[in-house]
C-alpha cells in the first residue's frame, strides 16, 4: 500500500542507525511490525491467571528407545575390506 507521510526527521535518523536500516522502508516496516508484537504480546499476558499450564512430561517422553541389536551389531569380518 502506497502512503505518503511526514516523518520526524531526527526520529527517523534515530530508528535508521539503530537498526542499521538500509531503507526508511525497512525502518517504518519493524516499527509497525514491533507495534503489532507489542499488541499481541498484551492480549497473551491478559491471560494470565485464566489459563491451566501442565508443564509435567508426559511419561511416552521419557521413555528412550534403545537401538535395536541389528543396528548395534558390528559387521562382519567378511564384509570388511582387506587390511593388506
Amino acid at each position: 500500500m502506497r502512503t505518503n507521510i511526514e516523518i520526524n526527521d531526527d526520529l527517523m535518523d534515530q530508528a535508521m542507525k539503530s537498526g542499521a536500516f538500509k531503507t526508511k522502508k525497512d525502518a517504518v516496516e519493524a516499527g509497525l511490525r514491533l507495534l503489532a508484537r507489542q499488541a499481541a504480546y498484551r492480549e497473551i499476558l491478559a491471560l494470565r491467571g485464566k489459563l491451566r499450564w501442565d508443564d509435567a512430561p508426559r511419561a511416552a517422553e521419557l521413555i528412550l528407545s534403545e537401538p535395536d541389536a541389528a543396528s548395534r551389531a558390528q559387521p562382519d569380518d567378511a564384509s570388511a575390506p582387506d587390511p593388506r
